[in-house]
């Protein structure tokens, strides 16, 4: 089976037709097959998107009987396949029900390829599309915030503690290693949030000077220092009724610490050389890569002020610690850049994934990101190898997590837990969310080991 060919199924009694067909459709991998049953078979071993059946079909070759069991037996076998049925000159009636049982088109005889040509470019076209719309639909609800992949329990606890927050005025401190994506979840914060429709502000403490980072918060009147030559809004007016994302806090002065912390108990700025206090409604996301508490001690962060920024702590574990999450994100990665650099790359070699599972990822999703993009550009096959990526071969990982029973384990006690997070913990109503009885449901509690406090047991 080639296979850079679509599968196109014939089902056709007709020697002649057949192989008139197929040299027709030279451009598929075609199947042909003159009955029902050798239909059905081949549904099965080939799974093509796209059927061509003609519904006069042996032993009922002068009948539709036979040809609409054939209907009805492969979009039950396969729902989403595109049948298209052929059908006599004058049987336009027989044409019409076949669509109503589920066919995506009918074509009548006398066999006109170049349009029967068009017929099945447009049923593979409209498959390819409703494959992707299904596959993004998919993703989408497996992943728990937009334009985050997390597979792992630590990411996604991460990610249920940023739902949970988003809806509320709290101020947030992301705290992970650079490059695990900090910056992301504070969007998704932002977009999950009320003020989603405002502005989501982002600037790194450790990217401006010192000299410059007051004036870029606060903003400044013209004439207050040389070069101010215009009155110039900080960035927390331009993030005023939205998001200011404050990314490396654990970069800030110490002097500039104690005026972002009357800010943060004010919630009003003074622009450098102005007098007029303006009051301003922003919701700041804090982060940083550095030990917040070490440094308390150390008295370079003041302590009023991380008690400030911290209401609700969000630990983002390091790509390491993120048992599966790596492939995935490397598999994303890849679509993505295949197609902005128009490569037809279609995935990693079993040995490349492998090694994207053992390697530790120093950089996080940072350097993943550059690896499969400088190997996307560089590969000379469809599929990316170890050297492409720069990794070992012996990344060390035997991908354990792909083994079905462990993951249908994970699988289940996430979904156990969950249930019980929406029920409150009361065992009944997590019963019932989760379809299983109550015994049932206390031996899988016993079997995940989760515990459940006695006041919630009824």
């Amino acid at each position: 089976m080639a296979d850079d060919k679509p599968t196109l199924l014939i089902v056709e009694d007709d020697p002649g037709l057949q192989k008139q067909l197929k040299w027709c459709f030279d451009e598929y991998e075609v199947i042909t097959v003159a009955d029902r049953s050798s239909a059905i078979a081949a549904v099965r071993r080939y799974e093509p998107a796209v059927v061509l059946q003609d519904l006069g079909l042996p032993p009922d070759a002068e009948g539709v009987s036979e040809g609409m069991q054939t209907l009805l037996e492969t979009l039950k076998l396969a729902p989403g396949t595109k049948v298209i049925v052929v059908t006599g000159q004058l049987d336009k009636q027989n044409a019409v029900r076949a669509v109503g049982l589920g066919a995506y088109d009918f074509y009548q005889k006398p066999v006109d390829t170049d349009v029967l040509k068009l017929l099945v470019q447009r049923a593979f076209r409209i498959h390819d599309l409703e494959t992707q719309n299904r596959a993004l639909t998919r993703h989408q609800g497996l992943m728990p915030l937009a334009g985050v992949i997390a597979i792992s329990d630590s990411m996604q606890k991460a990610c249920r503690i940023v739902e949970k927050v988003a809806p509320t005025s709290a101020t947030v401190l992301l705290l992970g290693e650079s490059g695990t994506g900090k910056e992301l979840l504070a969007r998704a914060l932002h977009t999950l949030s009320p003020r989603a429709k405002r502005e989501f502000v982002a600037i790194n403490c450790a990217a401006i000077p010192e000299t410059l980072l007051e004036s870029e918060l606060f903003g400044y009147e013209k004439g207050a220092f040389t070069g101010a030559v215009k009155q110039t809004p900080g960035k927390f007016e331009q993030a005023n009724g939205g998001t200011l994302f404050l990314d490396e806090i654990g970069d800030m002065p110490l002097a500039l610490q104690a005026k972002l912390l009357r800010f943060l108990q004010d919630r009003v700025v003074e622009r450098i050389g102005g007098r007029e206090r303006i009051p301003v409604d922003v919701r700041i996301v804090f982060a940083t890569n550095k030990d917040l508490q070490a440094m308390m001690k150390a008295g370079t962060f003041r302590e009023d002020l991380y008690y400030r920024t911290s209401e609700v702590t969000v630990r983002i574990p390091p790509l390491r610690e993120r048992a599966g999450d790596a492939v995935v994100i490397a598999q994303a990665i890849l679509d993505k850049r295949a197609r902005e650099h128009a490569r037809a790359v279609r995935g990693f070699a079993p040995e490349a994934l492998k090694a994207i599972e053992g390697y530790p990822w120093p950089g996080n999703i940072r350097e993943l990101e550059n690896r499969v993009n400088g190997a996307v550009i560089m590969t000379e096959g469809k599929y990316v190898s170890v050297e492409d990526l720069g990794l070992p071969a012996d990344g060390g990982s035997d991908m354990a997590w792909l083994n079905l029973r462990i993951a249908r384990q994970r699988a289940e006690s996430e979904a156990i837990r969950q249930a019980l997070a929406i029920a409150g913990g009361n065992i009944s109503r997590t019963a019932e969310l989760l379809g299983i009885t109550r015994p049932t449901l206390y031996d899988l509690l016993e079997k995940n080991q989760i515990l459940v406090p006695e006041r919630n047991a009824e």
